[in-house]
């Protein structure tokens, strides 16, 4: 499943083709929705935003669509009437300036009030979002202390989407690598500086995700094993889907176990702290 980073860029991207642009016309697949689509043609799109996994599409009228592509929904852009050729099942179509945006196969869509948006019940239950919502590393520090999250060991925190909105399975096992943790550590076992080191390295890591299309690597890294031959797999992350490779930094072998039913890769080398 795409994570935060990922669904940033999706944002990104249908908020190129539709904000500011009267919309010619709206669709919706869903029965509930039906009679919302004629409303809000001539409206237009103010902002594309992701929290999490979930975008939001902000309208003019004060009214956002939420919608999350959980495992098989996929935002399609192309030109008005030049759908794409797909088995997929449509569920919304945005059409403004002669473009589209089509997403298929989706099964959870909702209008909201926007002053009511953080009312859903899915985004209720979210932490604030790395990339999306201004957070610092004063932020992240500070709620690594709270009392719900400091006895929680890192391998299962970083994964709790209550903690913070949009890391997944790569990124948990990347951000923990380059802070030098291992897994099994809890924010209160951590000193000052392992404290601030993990919130610096959580926002740069998840930042250069969003920045590279997922590559978390570092950048001399990359180059060398680029120089080498070596194929995406191999110089894109770390350690992610690295075990059994030597270790980018020391050269020891990386290491994969099972972390709250999800796989995590580790140098336990580097990941001594």
């Amino acid at each position: 499943m795409p994570e935060g980073p990922e669904i940033r860029r999706v944002a990104d991207r249908l908020g190129r083709q539709l904000v500011d642009k009267p919309l010619e016309s709206v669709w919706f697949a869903f029965p509930a929705l039906k009679g919302e689509g004629a409303d809000l043609e001539g409206r237009r799109v103010m902002a594309v935003e992701s929290w999490g996994k979930a975008l939001l599409t902000y309208f003019d009228d004060d009214r956002v669509m939420y919608s999350h592509n959980q495992l098989y929904g996929v935002w399609k852009l192309h030109r008005a009437g030049q759908p794409p050729s797909t088995r997929r099942s449509l569920r919304v179509r945005l059409q403004a300036g002669g473009h589209a945006a089509s997403l298929y196969s989706a099964s959870d869509v909702s209008l909201w009030p926007s002053d009511q948006i953080g009312q859903h019940p899915f985004l209720s239950r979210l932490g604030p979002d790395l990339l999306s919502h201004g957070v610092s590393a004063d932020d992240i520090e500070e709620r690594l202390t709270a009392p719900r999250f400091r006895q929680r060991a890192l391998g299962g925190l970083l994964l709790d989407q209550s903690f913070y909105a949009g890391i997944g399975n790569y990124l948990r096992s990347e951000m923990l690598f380059f802070a030098g943790l291992a897994p099994q550590l809890r924010p209160m076992d951590l000193g000052p500086t392992q404290r601030s080191r993990l919130a610096s390295v959580m926002r740069h890591v998840i930042q250069q995700a969003y920045r590279e299309a997922g590559v978390t690597n570092h950048p001399a890294w990359v180059e060398r094993e680029k120089r080498a031959g070596a194929t995406r797999g191999r110089w894109r992350f770390a350690v992610f889907d690295r075990d059994g490779q030597a270790c980018h930094a020391c050269g020891d072998q990386v290491s994969r176990r099972m972390v709250t039913s999800r796989r995590l890769y580790y140098c336990a080398s580097c990941q001594s702290g």
